[in-house]
């Protein structure tokens, strides 16, 4: 179809009405094929080196999922409206005395109140140690990290992501990364474990209202030379927030005395 005058350019557009492609949000998520928990509110494939955004209301639970096998979801979590609570990747680690993720692990910030909870996990293959890759590293690695090239850098995506929020980049802290693996050894190295393979999936709930942030990019330690990353599903619905007597609530001190800090400062402001 030819777009050289304006009439052919509508014309085409037009006739993409409908169309589906491999990466790309659906709207309404509720035309998404697969039949989920509750009322669907976010449904999308992310393509490698390439970034989303979105934000979610407190106790809405998001499935993300490795496809293929070499997606690398680089995440952040920020309070809606609240932007100077984000997620805090050290104290993430340091006060649930793990520095790996997985299920029952929840997502922090450095005002010891919980963003969010991984409810359920069939990869064990994360990070909460290295953050994402920059324009300087991947220019030298793969010769451009711009966000309009090839290998985009994972915080160029992120700053894209978090302008369509009114943020900045000074607020952007580390992002943790989920699908491919970082070991830490005896001497203090860390080792590159990859992917566990298409089709796992990691379920976080928002114990909060929550922009989120997605960049879906090779891991910064991935030894090989081409960059390689391959689609990310994200879906979410509407559920509940973690309630005391669920399992979670008391399944460790630091993590009850957590919750306890949430619901506090949640109670004080009339949202829970």
């Amino acid at each position: 179809m030819a777009t050289a005058t304006t009439y052919g350019a509508r014309d085409h557009a037009r006739a993409q009405h409908g169309t589906r492609t491999e990466a790309m949000p659906v709207v309404p998520a509720g035309d998404w094929p697969a039949a989920l928990p509750g009322t669907p509110v976010w449904a999308e494939t992310v393509a490698g080196g390439n970034y989303t955004h979105r934000v979610l209301a407190r106790g809405t639970e998001l499935r993300l999922t490795d496809l293929v096998g070499d997606a690398c979801a680089h995440l952040l979590l920020l309070v809606d409206g609240r932007p100077w609570e984000r997620l805090n990747t050290a104290d993430t680690v340091k006060v649930q005395w793990n520095a790996y993720l997985g299920a029952d692990r929840l997502l922090l910030s450095d005002q010891g109140r919980v963003l969010a909870t991984v409810t359920a996990d069939t990869s064990g293959r994360h990070d909460a140690l290295c953050g994402t890759s920059s324009l300087l590293r991947n220019t030298a690695r793969y010769g451009d990290g711009t966000p309009q090239s090839d290998s985009p850098a994972g915080r160029e995506l992120l700053k894209l992501a978090a302008a369509k929020h009114g943020l900045r980049p000074r607020d952007l802290p580390p992002s943790l990364s989920f699908f491919q693996g970082v070991e830490v050894r005896e001497d203090g190295a860390l080792d590159f474990t990859g992917s566990a393979g298409p089709g796992t999936a990691v379920t976080l709930r928002a114990e909060q209202a929550l922009t989120v942030l997605i960049a879906n990019v090779p891991h910064p330690l991935d030894p090989r030379p081409a960059y390689t990353s391959t689609p990310l599903e994200l879906l979410a619905w509407r559920a509940r927030p973690t309630d005391p007597g669920d399992p979670l609530w008391d399944a460790t001190p630091e993590g009850h005395r957590a919750f306890l800090n949430t619901l506090d400062f949640l109670t004080a402001r009339g949202l829970a």
